[in-house]
């Protein structure tokens, strides 16, 4: 498979009921993805290419932070017990067109953080968490201590992403990067 060409946008973590529906653990910001009728693509853990599956309906359960959806052709719970595990995708071609100032994670995993104020290398964006905001998740630069660094993607904090030369500039305010 060539990663580049899809997109994961959930994994099957259980069956839900009785009547085929499965809940689905997300890694998209676009709820669209599993509410809205359509093609999507199910990679199984033992497969190298993802298949197509039809996705019928879905919905959001808020307390849980996970989606319940319904494909066809998954009509009970043993059929659907036989999808945990795997994992949701979409075609990289079918990204949603963003904001200004908003930005896909994939794209900034592996851009370089820099301090604007001094201009030293802070380390690599390795992930995106959310703990309230998003929090770029940063390897450091610095080789003898080889920590994770957790910077507030704020604008205030994070004023220049420039995707383009895959560097991001920070304004750490007093702090940050010694935690």
């Amino acid at each position: 498979m060539n990663s580049s060409e899809w997109v994961e946008i959930g994994e099957i973590v259980a069956a839900q009921g009785l009547n085929g529906e499965v809940r689905v653990y997300p890694d998209s910001d676009f709820p669209e993805r599993f509410e809205k009728r359509g093609q999507r693509w199910l990679l199984r853990s033992h497969a190298t290419e993802p298949e197509p599956i039809k996705l019928l309906s879905g919905r959001y359960i808020p307390n849980k932070g996970i989606y319940v959806v319904k494909f066809a052709d998954i009509n009970d719970r043993t059929q659907a017990e036989e999808l945990r595990g795997c994992k949701l995708m979409v075609k990289a071609s079918d990204r949603p067109n963003l904001e200004a100032d908003e930005f896909h994670v994939l794209d900034l995993i592996g851009l370089e953080v820099f301090n604007q104020l001094t201009s030293e290398k802070v380390g690599v964006v390795e992930d995106i968490t959310t703990a309230g905001h998003d929090l770029l998740m940063v390897k450091s630069a610095n080789e003898k201590n080889n920590k994770q660094i957790l910077i507030p993607f704020v604008k205030a904090i994070v004023p220049v992403v420039d995707l383009e030369n895959k560097r991001i500039e920070i304004t750490p305010p007093p702090g940050l990067l010694e935690i």
